[in-house]
């Protein structure tokens, strides 16, 4: 079957490539409906449940998308008439970035004073520029006292502070989001004017729409330059290696194609591109080679032993049709296997990276032969051969001598590795996504230090009522919620309505610290509420905490940097506290930072479900393939100890399995088994149809695959440690671990895998199918 189809494929090669052409045409069309979707919903399905959690918090009360000023005063102190007078401009001039809808400083802050059975609030800092020593004492003293101010607008020590901006941004997931570069424009031109007025003040940016443009932007910097990069890296490996320009110039052209018609897929099938399926072109250019590679060599060799080019073709087919269709279809299984993510971006990596390697497949065996064979090539004697490396020759040889000393050494040390796998810890951090060094991570660690935590928790506590609020007996619970969370360590600022109504409490009975507590009396409380309201400017009304029918009220409580594991367990505390002490009162923690918290780990294991599931796909494939249960189940063999060996060295050296980490087995299982796929087939055919005895069988496998081996491996390491270039980690993780993971198969297809077919398949067995 496999000789009718080559001749077919040679014979009628000018149909294929006409027909390989429309269709590249056609699905390549689809690439004109991409486009860039940078919210950072999309790493959700659209009823996890944390996300729910946190948009009906969004719902209920002031949006929390928002950039933050972190200003750092060169003399270590924010309470002098300079600085102050910076952070009074700024404040007014945050007013006017696009969508916003609140700033909060500690010059705005409403400082409240009664005055009989009068309230009156103004902000604390009015004027800086004017104010005496007296004064700016005075305010400081205050701002310091104040729990709603320290640890989150201004540190403990008086030397940072921020300003805060709320903004609503359109709800366009599903459409390119304009809203997010617009404000990250203007607030960046803000941020260089400000610093060349300040220079003795340093500015930082963070907050949720610089974080979701910091995603964005290296993401689109990844496809800008890692792409290309790797083009340069593959074309510069294959024209030395084919020292044939034809040969060059037809393989560049299956990976464009394969390229294209992977973008047009993303847009017949209404995927938009994002900061993790940006990778997959990436991963589709450096398998792209591997068909070529090895139906390429034999066709050159061929011409070059004096056949003609049908006949050239027609044999390469013949020997590489059964391998490159089950290595592809083994590579789109493995990567199909991050279905099983619950983060639709990685699920959509895999479906991208899958339709890419099945369309380089199919243009390797339609295109391929047919424009080759059309091309110029210049023959001579020996053409093709001169790419079989003699170091190919002396590994054989060496494995061949040596086969019980390294199948036993291998294994010892393969098991020794794996021992160390225990040593990792299925976690993830957020924060970890950017490395130190760009701005966006520079900024997260100094506000980490210096001022408030990174990461925030969320909760709506409710009254059960209109106007619930106001009760004494669920203000009191609610105070108890906080000061059981002032006493966590984790915890860096707290943000309760509690504070607001006890200082008001002080407020209206002569500023008395004696009655900073929960008013006993509901009406009071109530009357305290609406004094408060009505005395408050426009735009600083008690939405972000308070929600429209005074039913519930917003908790936020910061805290110090936590992996995702950690955040959900703290998490998990309080609301064990609620259960035992307000059950009524309970609501799940939410906010983006818990949000990421359940996915990292959510994600984490259905990721290893997805391997198991990859993992016992392809081993029914490779069954299929090389006709033999044996021969299937040994193939499987060097290709998951290279897994475990490599799960083992990074437990030793990092300890960390994040998502990226988590998902490297589903998008390497299918890439490895490659090369032992071309292996056992050249050795299954030598044992099978030349009657070769094992050790020749080896042999004819190191002469025919050997040096193509290396070649594929080559490439894909490099075109993976490419990823390691990218400043988002989890780009830089899954390249480094996946060439950590290809780069070790190669050492047991060619030093492993000898060893362990001599073993179970010795000389005395009689010949024929197993």
């Amino acid at each position: 079957m496999e000789s009718r189809l080559a001749a077919l494929l040679v014979q009628y090669r000018h149909a294929f490539v006409v027909l390989s052409l429309l269709l590249v045409g056609a699905v390549s069309f689809g690439a004109k409906y991409v486009w860039f979707n940078g919210d950072y919903r999309l790493f959700f399905k659209p009823d996890y449940p944390q996300l729910l959690a946190h948009e009906r918090q969004q719902a209920n009360f002031t949006k929390s998308d928002n950039v933050s000023f972190i200003l750092a005063p060169a003399d270590g102190a924010v309470f002098t008439r300079k600085t102050l007078a910076a952070v009074e401009q700024l404040t007014a001039d945050a007013w006017k970035i696009p969508h916003s809808i609140r700033v909060d400083s500690i010059t705005n802050y409403q400082h409240s004073r009664a005055s009989g059975d009068e309230l009156a609030t103004a902000d604390l800092v009015r004027d800086a520029a004017n104010l005496s020593d007296a004064d700016i004492a005075e305010r400081r003293a205050i701002a310091l006292a104040e729990p709603l101010l320290v640890g989150g607008l201004i540190s403990r020590q008086g030397h940072v502070t921020a300003v805060n901006v709320r903004l609503e941004l359109p709800d366009n997931r599903d459409a390119p989001n304009l809203a997010t570069p617009e404000v990250m424009a203007y607030v960046r031109q803000m941020q260089q004017d400000f610093q060349a007025a300040h220079p003795d003040i340093r500015m930082y940016l963070m907050g949720l729409v610089p974080i979701n443009q910091g995603f964005n932007e290296l993401a689109q910097r990844d496809s800008e330059t890692l792409a290309p990069m790797m083009f340069v890296v593959v074309l510069v490996v294959l024209g030395a290696f084919f020292r044939s320009a034809s040969a060059t110039l037809v393989t560049m052209l299956v990976i464009v194609f394969s390229l294209t018609m992977s973008v047009g897929f993303m847009g017949w099938v209404g995927y938009a591109a994002n900061q993790v399926n940006v990778s997959a072109p990436t991963l589709i250019l450096t398998l792209a080679v591997s068909d070529s590679v090895h139906l390429l060599l034999p066709y050159l060799e061929g011409l070059g032993q004096g056949r003609s080019r049908a006949e050239s073709m027609e044999g390469s087919l013949r020997v590489n049709l059964s391998p490159v269709f089950f290595t592809n279809f083994t590579t789109a299984v493995g990567f199909v296997g991050l279905n099983f993510s619950d983060s639709p971006p990685f699920l959509e990596l895999g479906n991208i990276a899958a339709f890419g390697v099945m369309a380089t497949m199919l243009l390797s065996l339609t295109l391929l032969p047919g424009v080759m064979m059309a091309l110029p090539v210049k023959v001579r004697p020996g053409m093709g051969e001169e790419a079989h490396w003699r170091i190919v020759d002396r590994i054989c040889e060496f494995a061949l001598a040596h086969r019980r000393r390294v199948f036993w050494v291998v294994l010892v040390v393969s098991a020794a590795c794996a021992s160390m796998i225990p040593l990792n810890d299925l976690n993830d951090d957020t924060v970890e996504y950017f490395e130190k060094g760009v701005p966006l991570r520079d900024s997260l660690d100094f506000v980490q230090e210096n001022l408030t935590g990174v990461d925030a928790i969320g909760y709506e506590l409710s009254s059960g009522e209109p106007g619930g609020v106001n009760d004494p007996a669920f203000l009191a619970r609610v105070e108890a919620f906080a000061q059981w969370w002032r006493a966590q360590p984790e915890t860096t600022h707290v943000l309760t309505f509690t504070d607001i109504i006890k200082r008001l409490n002080r407020s209206m009975h002569g500023d008395d610290p004696a009655w900073y507590r929960i008013p006993e009396e509901r009406e009071l409380a109530a009357q305290y509420v609406l004094l408060y309201e009505l005395s408050l400017p426009v735009g600083l009304d008690l939405n972000t905490l308070v929600n429209f029918d005074k039913s519930a009220l917003r908790f936020v409580v910061s805290v110090d940097n936590q992996a995702s594991r950690e955040l959900i367990a703290l998490d998990q505390r309080a609301q064990a506290w609620l259960a035992a002490n307000a059950p009524g009162m309970a609501g799940p923690g939410a906010g983006v930072s818990m949000i990421f918290a359940h996915l990292s780990q959510s994600n984490i294991y259905s990721m290893m479900e997805g391997a198991l599931v990859s993992a016992i796909l392809i081993s029914l494939t490779m069954i299929l393939s090389l006709r033999s249960f044996k021969f299937g189940l040994v193939s499987l063999v060097p290709n998951l100890l290279p897994a475990a060996v490599a799960y083992g060295i990074w437990g030793l050296l990092v300890g960390q399995v994040n998502l990226a980490v988590a998902a490297v087995f589903s998008v390497s299982s299918g890439i490895v088994i490659d090369d032992t796929i071309h292996f056992l087939s050249k050795y299954l055919r030598a044992r099978r149809i030349d009657g070769k005895s094992p050790a020749d069988a080896v042999r004819y496998s190191f002469s025919t695959t050997g040096t193509a081996l290396f070649v594929n491996t080559a490439v894909l390491v490099l075109g993976f440690l490419v990823l390691t270039m990218s400043h988002f980690t989890v780009n830089s993780s899954l390249g480094m671990m996946t060439a950590l993971i290809i780069g070790i198969a190669l050492f047991f297809d060619l030093f492993f895998l000898p060893a362990l077919l001599l073993m179970v398949d010795p000389e005395t067995r009689p010949q024929g199918a197993r």
